[in-house]
């Protein structure tokens, strides 16, 4: 199993990836926010639970108060339960893990590392602009996260050098891996798309290992395949590096992921919106461009090929 962007001992037992260790220091290097306050109070909050044991459902609580990052600090245990999904005595539990004498405690700490901020008043917004506003609070996070290229440059590098590149991409994910998939082939000379879970996932996976793959970029959304997680376990132990775009570095994906970077998608509709990992996608994809020597050369050629054939209207 590839471990070369890994350090043990990472939340719920599972390895910390190296965009989990970035969370800190991306703290660091936001205008207008001081070191010592980070970038972000979602920022803040990550780096707070990492390194610590937390069960599946501590873990649901963590990717909650992350998505909330604003609101956290002043959410009462019964709220953030009931924003979460579990019961009161688990939000309880989840401050007791965390080094706190209860919910009380952390609720003080995290008030008094992250003073309240002047937000828009939001009051009169109806639902569907609060969902756009949702994204748009999404991408200002990953705006924050990327303050720190290094952990895309590195992963853009991965994907760069492996010959071919597999592509993963399941049910709700299936439309980013596509997506990517679609646009890397115009510049990288073997992308696969692997949008078939279970022994076919197998398959693909050991077909791409023997032609010399050494990546794998997996897209993964809630709500997880199961086969996603499973199939990226094997995808390590064939030896390949696996890169992960997810909706959270709490996401299950994230013990079988050696490279994970995080995107949060909104949950203010009936169906969840992805703007955010979309776009993490084209970031790859041009940290991906500036890794291949002869981007820009397919790139050309492509265009000069599509005005021959006529492809496109405008």
């Amino acid at each position: 199993m590839s471990t070369e962007h890994g350090v043990s001992d990472g939340v719920g037992g599972a390895r910390v990836t190296q965009v989990e260790e970035d969370v800190t220091a991306v703290s660091a290097g936001v205008p207008g926010v001081s070191a010592a306050s980070g970038a972000s109070t979602a920022a803040r909050l990550q780096a707070l639970f990492e390194g610590h044991r937390l069960t599946p459902t501590q873990r649901r609580i963590a990717h909650c108060m992350v998505r909330r990052a604003a609101d956290a600090p002043f959410l009462s245990s019964v709220e953030l339960a009931e924003l979460a999904g579990v019961s009161q005595p688990s939000v309880t539990r989840f401050a007791v893990a965390l080094g706190f004498d209860g919910y009380p405690a952390l609720r003080k700490h995290l008030r008094d590392v992250a003073p309240a901020e002047p937000e828009a008043d939001e009051g009169s917004y109806n639902e569907y602009q609060q969902a756009v506003q949702s994204e748009i609070d999404n991408l200002r996070h990953l705006a924050a996260l990327l303050a720190d290229p290094a952990p895309v440059v590195r992963a853009g590098r991965l994907l760069a050098e492996s010959r071919p590149l597999p592509v993963l991409g399941l049910r709700a994910a299936s439309a980013q891996a596509r997506g990517f998939s679609y646009f890397a082939r115009k510049v990288h000379p073997d992308v696969r798309l692997l949008d078939e879970g279970g022994t076919m996932l197998d398959d693909r996976v050991d077909a791409a290992k023997r032609a010399g793959a050494t990546a794998l970029l997996c897209f993964a959304l809630p709500r997880h395949p199961r086969e996603v997680v499973e199939g990226l376990e094997y995808a390590q132990e064939a030896g390949l590096t696996v890169v992960t775009v997810a909706d959270s570095a709490f996401a299950p994906v994230a013990r079988h992921s050696d490279l994970l970077l995080p995107a949060a998608v909104g949950t203010g509709l009936a169906f969840d919106t992805a703007c955010a990992p979309m776009l993490l996608g084209r970031v790859l994809l041009e940290a991906m461009c500036d890794a291949l020597p002869d981007a820009q050369a397919r790139l050309e050629e492509f265009d000069a090929k599509a005005a021959e054939r006529g492809l496109f209207v405008e």
